[in-house]
């Protein structure tokens, strides 16, 4: 299986935050901004793997700031870490001004895994790191993946102690 560079599968998305956006308080709605930032996660895992996929987890998701009616939003997905089946994207929100500037809201880490028609995982091409950034991503990516499966292995057998 051929390699993938993390620049063949990035993806960019731009969304204006209308009224029916907001929550209560005259913010974008968090749900809102994390059904975009799951969909730039699965169009960028799917242009690295060249099936569907689908959301195994979200890792981290941290609101850095708001964004209000009339803000222009950046969001931008890209690969960090591919596994056999898995892969961990990242997807940066920017806040867009009117200048062009644009300025960083929100980081979010989701892991990906490629499914076939029947729903069972599929393998995926390696990726390949050609930037310090992305091999700097790639390692932070693997201590990641360790922290999620002690998480979930303390979950596991926390369960088990309560018959659960």
């Amino acid at each position: 299986m051929l390699k993938k560079t993390v620049k063949e599968s990035e993806t960019k998305q731009v969304q204006l935050v209308l009224p029916e956006h907001l929550n209560p308080s005259g913010r974008l709605f968090g749900g809102r901004l994390l059904e975009w930032i799951d969909i730039v996660a699965a169009i960028t895992a799917q242009r690295h793997a060249g099936c569907h996929v689908t959301t195994a987890s979200i890792d981290r998701l941290s609101f850095k700031e708001g964004a209000f009616p009339g803000d222009t939003l950046v969001l931008r997905g890209r690969i960090t870490y591919a596994g056999k089946t898995s892969m961990e994207i990242r997807v940066d929100t920017f806040r867009e001004e009117l200048s062009g500037k644009r300025r960083l809201i929100n980081c979010a880490y989701l892991v990906m895994v490629a499914i076939d028609r029947l729903q069972k995982p599929v393998e995926i091409p390696p990726l390949e790191l050609l930037s310090k950034t992305e091999k700097l991503e790639w390692e932070a990516a693997k201590i990641r993946a360790l922290k999620r499966k002690e998480r979930r292995s303390g979950a596991l057998l926390q369960r088990n102690f309560e018959g659960n």
